[in-house]
């Protein structure tokens, strides 16, 4: 079924001759690598197509590798097609007028939340959606072209989204494709680089998150980032969620959240919640979220809600530990 799906959008894309490319909020790595390698990939195939990321959004962390391209009138949306990577429900699409487009196809690696393209293609169970993106470069490579830079985009977002290929969900058809991308000339050590060398704030910012974390009876691991913690260590948005990676190598603490206020006037305190072998998106559900098994992300309104998620993971991990044996 999806390399009738995969057919069917190489049709679509072969039958346009402009494609706009989007993706979803707060990028990460993921959306950022799908949206450009498929951009360059579709560019080095057909010169003559016009194929642009369009969003207006910009990362931080992101910034080296991030070359979106500049708005384009709203007359030539009506005659494009709009493919939306690595983003589960329309909702959380960066740019809003991709509803403008004449025809839309979804590529994600999400649980199904809503089939809001012509076209739906969806493989939750893929570590990436760079790893989709790879794999439809395999699937039809007699007819797709592909340059090093697009290659470096989409290794990039099947490095960040698996955990540098450790999480739940890399398969030998990931490494297989992680391969098939380096083949290609990506420059491993200067991406690595770029992605995981920290600066002095940083640093004393995480040295801060050891200080300050607290951990629940049953091995819930959290810690509340708020405005005067962000103002102090200059952080954005991004850099006080990147607290979550922080939090994962404690022994016997399965689950482990990350609560970041929001900007002044903003009520919506985001939720970065990640687990080892306990799913825990049923409780990102309960608390207007959702996403994958051990990776999921929630919000809550308050600080007495924010501690009602942290009882609600308390009592899964209790739940679990005592069911469960073997786990560690």
């Amino acid at each position: 079924m999806n390399e009738q799906v995969k057919k069917a959008i190489l049709d679509k894309i072969r039958s346009y001759d402009t494609i706009l490319v989007f993706r979803h909020k707060r990028m990460d790595g993921d959306c950022v690598g799908a949206s450009m390698g498929l951009r360059d990939i579709l560019r080095a195939t057909w010169p003559e197509k016009r194929v642009w990321v369009i969003d207006s959004q910009r990362s931080e962390y992101l910034a080296f590798a991030d070359d979106a391209d500049p708005e384009v009138p709203d007359g030539m949306y009506a005659r494009a097609l709009g493919i939306v990577v690595d983003t589960a429900n329309s909702d959380r699409i960066s740019n809003e007028k991709y509803a403008l487009c004449r025809e839309l196809v979804k590529i994600d690696h999400h649980i199904p939340v809503e089939n809001y393209g012509t076209l739906n293609w969806v493989e939750e169970d893929r570590s990436s959606a760079c790893e989709m993106i790879a794999g439809f470069y395999a699937s039809f490579s007699d007819t797709l072209r592909i340059t090093r830079k697009a290659a470096t985009f989409i290794y990039m977002g099947m490095v960040t989204d698996s955990g540098r290929f450790r999480f739940e969900g890399v398969t030998g058809e990931t490494l297989r494709l992680a391969g098939l991308m380096l083949d290609q000339g990506v420059e491993t050590e200067k991406l690595y680089a770029h992605l995981y060398l920290q600066d002095f704030d940083m640093l004393s910012f995480k040295a801060y998150v050891y200080e300050h974390m607290q951990r629940t009876e049953n091995g819930v691991v959290y810690l509340y980032i708020d405005r005067e913690m962000q103002r102090r260590f200059g952080l954005t948005f991004e850099s006080a969620s990147s607290a979550i990676s922080y939090l994962e190598s404690i022994r016997d603490c399965l689950c482990w959240l990350a609560f970041i206020e929001p900007a002044e006037g903003d009520p919506a305190i985001r939720v970065r919640v990640r687990s080892r072998f306990v799913a825990t998106n049923g409780i990102s559900q309960r608390f207007h979220g959702g996403g994958h098994a051990l990776a999921s992300g929630a919000t809550v309104y308050s600080r007495e809600e924010a501690m009602l998620l942290v009882d609600a993971a308390d009592a899964l991990l209790r739940e679990y530990k005592q069911t469960h044996e073997g786990w560690m």
